[in-house]
């Protein structure tokens, strides 16, 4: 039995799914291949703007009676669909590595990310806190409460094709919101995938068909999404390209956005870094996934005295690096997700040549890959901070090395790019450490201290600022992005004293 037919999707082709109704579409036909060896998976057909309004009016039913369910019983859905990808884990991992490309323990791993992120969803489900906040009115309350905001659309990319969207849907159902999701035509198997195992608890629970929902398509799809009213927040991952285009359309009608975008990431190694730490983290976060997340390392920002070292190291490692089919045992670094990856790649090799840059690596793979898949050598280039090149995020496996002299030198170079998503510094002193973490410091959403820039954990929140966007996804208090915030005065005297001390006698 292939793998499709052992996740129950096999024979589902139609672009538009609500709950367990898998709806016949007639968009145009989108193929999916595997980046491996550009093989055929599936041919499917994408939803219509019919079909998107269909979702919504299906998620708005949803959300009248699902607001109103106890946020611990919604917590139950959450803990049961955990319980599902536990148990199909192995399987779905194997639809990432087919889909997308990524090596069997990265692939792994993103599965668990879903079972961390429903669990901790189910805990969160007992603590929608609100605040009791003392009034100066005598005889009087005030206190804030958190309701469910709406229908909430979810838009993700191809590199993470099933954690985002499990950040994402855990939270909001347990808030108390219905989700549609527009995946990435790169990884729509991977969708349908999540959607049946959801499909699947939907039904043994009796829930309403408009609880989850997946439409399918290009970017009509995705306008159709932002631009309908009842839409109360659109969560949107991938370029920044993509989140202005999502933000202004969303703009006109003021709705809410949560955008996650590019990162051009950057690490500091200092003199007195643990080198072998160092290149252990370096390469793990500028290599993994074939350089393809948005935390992968762009830019190694090292202190003079030690950066000829470094790139030695480096050199000596990438050289070592095992490239091809990442089923393989022994491969660490698959094939770019398809042939446009590697000519951007190209481009932008050929860019920092010309800005003074020395290549090293780069290229092509072709002895040892399978033939149709989009394998390249990663590439070090060591290059002045200021090229224009090193501005730009490149969604591929280049590493811009660049020499510093101090530290405050370093951090303006870390902040010096319009992207703000992820950084780290490697040091054994302490002022340097919290320099990096003070409000002087790193300017982006995630900072960290010797440990790489990729590789979150669900417990704290994720995200950017800048171009990145602002938005924070998974742990800590992003829950409070689904919801709607009310605050309340309770007034239990028989006086009706004004606020400021204003006296308004009639």
């Amino acid at each position: 039995m292939d793998l499709l037919t052992r996740l129950n999707i096999a024979h589902h082709t139609g672009g538009c799914v609500i709950g367990n109704d898998w709806r016949s579409t007639t968009g145009e036909s989108l193929i999916a291949r595997s980046p491996i060896d550009g093989a055929r998976l599936a041919t499917l057909s994408a939803a219509q703007p019919a079909d998107v309004s269909a979702a919504v009016d299906a998620a708005q039913q949803a959300f009248l009676c699902w607001r109103t369910v106890p946020a611990p019983k919604r917590g139950e859905f959450v803990r049961r669909l955990g319980e599902r990808f536990r148990a199909r884990k192995t399987e779905l991992a194997e639809l990432i590595t087919l889909e997308v490309g990524k090596i069997p323990q990265e692939a792994l791993g993103e599965v668990q990310e879903c079972i961390d992120i429903c669990e901790f969803a189910v805990g969160l489900s007992r603590q929608l806190h609100g605040l009791t906040i003392a009034s100066e009115r005598p005889g009087h309350r005030m206190m804030e409460q958190w309701h469910p905001l709406g229908p909430v659309a979810v838009i993700t990319a191809f590199n993470f094709p099933m954690a985002v969207w499990a950040w994402n849907a855990a939270l909001a159902v347990v808030c108390g919101d219905p989700v549609i999701w527009k995946p990435s035509e790169k990884a729509m198997l991977c969708a349908y995938a999540c959607h049946q195992v959801a499909a699947e608890v939907m039904l043994e629970m009796d829930l309403p068909a408009g609880l989850l929902s997946v439409v399918q398509g290009r970017g009509p799809i995705g306008t159709a999404l932002t631009t309908d009213a009842r839409i109360t927040l659109i969560s949107a991952t991938g370029s920044v390209r993509m989140g202005q285009a999502v933000a202004a359309a969303a703009a006109p009608r003021l709705a809410r956005t949560l955008l996650e975008l590019g990162g051009n990431n950057a690490l500091i190694v200092t003199p007195n870094a643990s080198l072998d730490l160092a290149l252990r983290a370096i390469v793990f976060a500028a290599v993994g996934t074939c350089g393809q997340r948005c935390t992968s390392l762009r830019r190694l920002i090292v202190h003079r005295s030690v950066h000829d070292a470094v790139v030695a190291k480096l050199t000596a490692i990438y050289a070592k690096l095992r490239i091809g089919d990442p089923r393989q045992d022994g491969v660490l670094v698959g094939p770019l997700i398809d042939d446009g990856a590697a000519t951007a790649m190209d481009a932008a090799l050929t860019s920092a040549r010309t800005q003074g840059g020395t290549v090293i690596g780069g290229g092509r793979v072709t002895s040892g890959a399978p033939a149709g898949g989009a394998y390249v050598r990663p590439a070090l280039v060591t290059i002045d901070h200021g090229a224009d090149v090193v501005q730009q995020e490149t969604f591929a496996p280049i590493l811009y090395v660049c020499p510093y002299d101090t530290v405050e030198q370093a951090i303006a170079m870390n902040n010096g790019v319009p992207q703000g998503l992820s950084s780290a510094i490697f040091t054994s002193d302490v002022r340097e450490a919290e320099l990096f973490l003070s409000p002087a410091g790193s300017d982006c959403g995630i900072a960290n201290v010797n440990i790489g820039t990729s590789g979150a954990e669900i417990g704290g929140a994720f995200g950017g600022e800048k171009l990145t966007g602002g938005g924070r996804e998974s742990g800590s208090d992003a829950w409070k992005a689904y919801m709607r915030r009310t605050t309340n005065t309770i007034n239990y005297s028989t006086d009706l004293p004004l606020a400021q001390g204003i006296h308004f006698d009639v």
